[in-house]
């Protein structure tokens, strides 16, 4: 039962609701938001880490440093980490879940979903708070701050305990 509320706890936390990709042109000039991508808990938690992947971990558990990208109209935290990630040849792998309208985000780096415990997965931070939901909701605005996080403790362990219960963080 544990493990069945964390699953639902990371999809909504970790979880992309919508589209995979860049909506069509508009014609607009794009925005700019930072980026980035770490793994740093997994550096306090190595040895609950599979023991397969601890060569993944980098060793400042930075996976993406903090990048300014451009982004469009409309788009979504997801479609700005999918094109990221294919842009830097970064492994990213998520799945589609039509029941919650969303997209899973089941790993990065091969770094999954569960690799550390039954409470470990990825979450995303933007300006500091953590949405509860899924990142494809989060249209972003220029100057966002970005952040994709690995958490080893349902978000406890980064700062964000609350939104896995179901509260929002420094939601504008």
């Amino acid at each position: 039962m544990k493990r069945v509320i964390a699953i639902i706890a990371l999809l909504i936390l970790g979880g992309c609701g919508g589209g995979e990709g860049r909506p069509e042109a508009s014609g607009e000039p794009g925005m700019a938001c930072t980026l980035s991508v770490r793994c740093d808990t997994l550096l306090y938690n190595i040895k609950r880490l599979d023991k397969d992947k601890t060569e993944l971990v980098p060793e400042d558990g930075v996976i993406f440093p903090e990048t300014t990208v451009v982004f469009y109209d409309g788009e979504s935290v997801f479609n700005v980490l999918l094109r990221e990630m294919k842009r830097a040849g970064i492994h990213f792998a998520f799945r589609s879940t039509p029941l919650y309208n969303s997209v899973y985000i089941e790993g990065i780096n091969n770094l999954y979903e569960f690799d550390c415990g039954d409470l470990s997965g990825w979450m995303y931070r933007v300006n500091g708070g953590f949405p509860n939901y899924g990142c494809s909701n989060f249209e972003l605005k220029p100057g966002d701050a970005v952040e994709l996080i690995y958490t080893c403790d349902l978000g406890r362990d980064i700062g964000g305990g609350d939104a896995a219960e179901g509260q929002l963080l420094n939601d504008e």
